[in-house]
């Protein structure tokens, strides 16, 4: 069989061909998974921040049920705006007002 000098054949070419694509697949595969990796690790620090406690809310006043009517009103409505503050929770405007109505 005699050797051939020159230009690659056919099969040869397409053998050639058939390397450089898969190792630039797998390249560009691996180029996609690392910047998928940096870009998710990137956005943990954002979802994940820090939490940091909030102060822990002022007890309630102490309410003492009112002898006036007015005094009793300024009290109620007074648990009331620190309800709508976010200072009393549900439960802890209940019994605040459970023990201003006597």
């Amino acid at each position: 069989m005699p050797i051939r000098v020159g230009r690659p054949g056919l099969l040869s070419t397409m053998a050639r061909t058939a390397v450089i694509s898969g190792t630039a697949t797998a390249v560009s595969g691996n180029v996609a998974r690392r910047q998928a990796a940096r870009a998710q690790a990137r956005s943990m620090p954002a979802q994940q921040a820090p939490v940091y406690a909030e102060p822990a809310p002022a007890p309630p006043a102490q309410v003492t049920p009112a002898s006036g009517g007015d005094d009793f009103m300024a009290k109620l409505t007074q648990l009331g705006e620190m309800r709508a503050a976010g200072l009393l929770d549900d439960a802890e405007f209940a019994a605040a007002k459970a023990k201003l109505i006597g």
